[in-house]
């Protein structure tokens, strides 16, 4: 045991953990604007600073180490007039243009400076503002980076770096002139980036935010030239009520239909139904693939920034994915198709707006391979702030449903919000359609949980299929060098971009720990277990769109419309 005294105050600990650690575990609260647990340590903000007996400077407490017999003081009159300077100097690197203005920042309601700041008792800015001008980069369809918010506490860079494994930001310069930048200051829009924007989450200034497509969809629904339909992404209801002070994993779908319908949509339909869709026709690719030695294992490829991750690092491999377009974008296809035609007007008259906890679904509206499926996309935050806006309280409203033909969908539907859920969706198609029996047990729990990466094998019929399933771009990069070497021969792996799958998408709300993804995924298993039907091929109204309109899945209407194809990139 390792003895030390916090306060005064005695403790004993196991093994010889961080400063920061044992006063967490002491109920004792210590500052930070750098460290996230999740990310190696790195000590540069200083505001842990706390007073060590015979150290003759403060040591910062996220990578100082315990040792027997040491006396701290987490605030002592030292302390806390040390960090009080120290945090005037970030308020004041914060920039001069944006300091303390919170009104047009994106982190206005979750903003760590304004909490610590808070915490610390910063009461006045004695230092002024630095001037650090830095244009702002605009060069993504999904990500704005704002430099003069930057506190340079490198969580960006860490997260980009050791969860994602993409490293496109970096420290650039050193001393007064050290800024976080990408490539030869291309901007991100010109670099690998994937668009997840897991920086986006771990900013804690908001000097990185989604590309805001808000006004656009007020102006669309303003305008009576078009029919302007949305589509909900199913990680979307079991999240947006944070932004509304409810807990992690609240189902809102009923009133969150309400709330788009009082904001003015013409029609609010579901990305399930869509989800149901993919199944067909991934379920379906798959089976061809393995009954016909196709090109095997099937990669899924329902996340962009796992296709824009391979697309850059595993060209090679490019013919593995699945050429199914997202349930994002087939549902924009079929809205602009399908449903153009039953309402016998120009697909030019039919707006379609996605709502995504995912900004990498930003830059596949845009990609030149979709054709314009889909109009404006907006993230879990957006959307709840123009709820904010109209003064609608979310979680009051009455419930909703679902407008029809693109409405219905199945409990296999909404797990696709998580991690293994695609897998497990596709499981339930596949064995039926192969086997010609009904399955008795639905659930694959070999697949579910936010572990980095599960593998099973699954029997269907009496074939063994291997397959993996991956969340987190970093794990997605281990499981495709496995795949490589050939230490493993899969048949299908399900690949997702963020942590946990879509449920840690980039645009949900903030934070987006452990805890919450838990939460999260719970309340979609838990619909799923709740839903009248759980298989997609079973949907009345999937099997209606293929009678009358698609024909059979992977059939020609259905390969013209709801497939892709993908881009080597440099």
């Amino acid at each position: 045991m390792i003895n030390i005294k916090i306060n005064n105050r005695e403790y004993s600990f196991e093994e010889k953990i961080t400063i920061l650690h044992a006063a967490k575990k002491a109920n004792l609260k210590i500052p930070t604007l750098c460290y996230n647990e999740k990310l190696a340590p790195y000590g540069s903000c200083r505001l842990c600073s706390v007073e060590v007996k015979g150290k003759k400077t403060l040591m910062p407490a996220c990578v100082t180490r315990i040792e027997e017999g040491m006396e701290i003081k987490t605030h002592s009159e030292k302390v806390r007039r040390v960090r009080k300077i120290i945090m005037e100097l970030i308020i004041a690197s914060h920039g001069i243009n944006c300091n303390l203005n919170c009104l047009n920042c994106s982190r206005s309601g979750t903003c760590e400076i304004r909490e610590v700041a808070e915490e610390i008792g910063i009461t006045e800015i004695r230092i002024p503002p630095i001037d650090n001008y830095e244009p702002i980069d605009n060069s993504s369809f999904s990500i704005v980076r704002e430099p003069q918010k930057c506190i340079v506490c490198n969580r960006c860079v860490r997260k980009c770096a050791e969860v994602q494994n993409v490293n496109i930001l970096t420290i650039s310069n050193k001393g007064p002139s050290t800024h976080i930048t990408t490539f030869m200051d291309k901007g991100m829009g010109n670099v690998d980036c994937t668009n997840c924007g897991q920086c986006i989450l771990e900013c804690p200034t908001g000097a990185l935010h989604e590309v805001y497509h808000m006004e656009n969809v007020w102006n669309l629904l303003e305008n009576d030239e078009y029919i302007t339909v949305v589509q909900t992404a199913p990680a979307v209801r079991v999240a947006i009520a944070e932004e509304f002070k409810q807990k992690p994993g609240t189902i809102v779908t009923g009133q969150m239909v309400e709330g788009l319908k009082l904001l003015g949509f013409d029609k609010v339909f579901d990305t399930n139904f869509a989800a149901d869709l993919t199944i067909m026709e991934e379920g379906t690719e798959f089976i061809n693939r393995l009954k016909n030695n196709g090109k095997l294992p099937l990669f899924t490829s329902c996340s962009p920034g796992w296709i824009k991750f391979i697309e850059h690092n595993y060209p090679e491999y490019l013919d593995n994915l699945s050429s199914c377009k997202s349930p994002q974008q087939m549902f924009g296809a079929i809205v602009k198709n399908y449903y153009a035609k039953k309402l016998d007007i120009s697909p030019d008259k039919l707006k379609v707006v996605s709502v995504m906890p995912c900004t990498a679904k930003k830059y596949e509206s845009q990609r030149n391979e979709m054709s314009k499926d889909v109009d404006f996309v907006l993230t879990t935050r957006e959307l709840a702030k123009m709820f904010k806006h109209a003064g609608i309280d979310l979680c009051n409203l009455p419930e909703s449903k679902y407008d029809n033909p693109l409405g219905e969908s199945t409990g296999a539907a909404v797990v696709f919000g998580t991690s293994g859920g695609v897998m497990e969706a596709a499981l339930r198609t596949a064995y039926e359609i192969i086997t010609g029996l009904e399955l008795e047990n639905l659930d694959f729990n070999n697949v579910r949980g936010i572990k980095g990466i599960k593998e099973a094998t699954i029997k269907i019929g009496s074939k063994d299929i291997n397959i993996a399933v991956a969340n987190g771009l970093g794990n997605a990069r281990i499981l495709m060098e496995k795949i490589k070497k050939e230490e493993k021969k899969y048949h299908f792996v399900e690949f997702m971009a963020c942590p946990g799958g879509c449920i840690g998408g980039g645009g949900q709300p903030i934070p987006t720990d452990e805890e919450t993804l838990i939460e999260r995924m719970t309340s979609l298993y838990d619909i799923d277990k709740n839903s009248k039907i759980r298989k997609s091929h079973e949907n009345p109204y999937i099997k209606k769109l293929y009678e009358e309109y698609l024909g059979e899945p992977n059939g020609g209407i259905a390969h013209e419309i709801l497939h892709t194809h993908y881009t080597v990139r440099g």
